[in-house]
């Protein structure tokens, strides 16, 4: 049962999820019982305005404790992670940012009594060895990036802070999400959200992926749709503690192209395959997320094309481009 009178925890609002997250949770909790929170000032004016802020490192446990202490959370969507790519280029540091950020936030929910925590894990949980086709929700994980072996060791510790102290942790696995209200945030999925942005921009895009390069996609509202799902099922609902798979849709940049010529003729792309490429191959191309759909009826709304449209759509009036 919801209780919308919750004081929630937003830990990474600034991102490219939580600044569309926390935007949702204000509108279902009130203005004033959503914390958002980030190691920067958020660049979106709507964020800081509509509500509570809170400057937070999540490796200072101490500041963590006390806007924990001022506000007594019920609540916490702990979304502070260094992404794929980006934790490519200084692996320790991300491993540290993203393992110890996570124990600092469940050791201070034990502490103060949270009823809930959101913890999102990824696709890159997967590695060379897992079937790429249709993943099951259970099966071999190898992951090869850093990113993903600290996603990996986070699930494995959500369900052990479930098992062993109760904590009601629920995670969902991500596949490249899309959205047009924040900038990309470094991660090997986000060509098929600056693509948007450059076939507006200059109707021409340089892709860092091979054009048949599936991976599993999910348009923002979907995101957003399933983890306010996930977190308003009943607990008893709730039967994967590691993290749920979760899958939308799956497309490689030459499909993701021919959507965008459908509204864009003259839109072009050329492919010059980076480091991310290694990164992609390893991942899935499909998820079986039927675990999701039985436990607490999940299902996505959009299609490549519906999202197409309405990236486009919502891009042109940010940048004020005549239709």
């Amino acid at each position: 049962m919801t209780n919308t009178s919750d004081t929630i925890l937003v830990v990474g609002a600034g991102g490219q999820l939580g600044s569309e997250l926390t935007m949702e949770l204000r509108k279902m909790y009130g203005d004033a019982n959503v914390v958002a929170s980030d190691i920067q000032t958020p660049k979106s004016e709507e964020l800081r305005e509509s509500g509570p802020f809170e400057t937070l490192d999540v490796l200072d446990k101490n500041r963590l404790g006390e806007l924990y202490g001022k506000y007594k959370f019920k609540q916490v969507y702990h979304l502070a992670a260094v992404l794929s790519a980006t934790g490519e280029k200084n692996p320790k540091f991300a491993w540290k940012l993203n393992m110890d950020g996570l124990f600092h936030v469940l050791d201070a929910a034990l502490e103060h009594k949270v009823e809930k925590v959101y913890w999102p894990s990824s696709i890159a949980v997967f590695g060379p060895n897992t079937p790429r086709e249709n993943t099951p929700q259970h099966t071999i994980m190898d992951p090869n990036t850093v990113y993903g072996i600290s996603k990996q060791a986070g699930e494995r510790w959500c369900e052990y802070y479930f098992e062993k102290y109760g904590l009601d942790v629920r995670s969902l696995r991500y596949p490249g999400l899309i959205g047009y209200k924040a900038l990309p945030g470094g991660g090997t999925t986000d060509y098929a959200v600056d693509i948007y942005h450059q076939a507006l921009a200059q109707q021409t895009y340089e892709c860092f992926l091979s054009e048949n390069t599936y991976l599993p996609m999910m348009y923002m509202p979907d995101a957003l749709k399933a983890t306010l799902d996930l977190m308003h099922a009943p607990a008893e609902q709730v039967k994967v503690r590691s993290s749920y798979n979760l899958s939308a849709m799956s497309f490689s940049p030459k499909e993701i192209t021919e959507s965008i010529q459908k509204h864009i003729p003259d839109f072009s792309i050329s492919y010059k395959p980076d480091s991310r490429q290694q990164i992609a191959d390893s991942w899935p191309m499909s998820i079986d997320d039927s675990a999701a759909r039985e436990d607490w009826n999940w299902k996505p709304q959009y299609s490549l094309d519906e999202m197409t449209k309405d990236m486009l759509e919502n891009l042109k009036k940010m940048q004020e481009i005549p239709a």
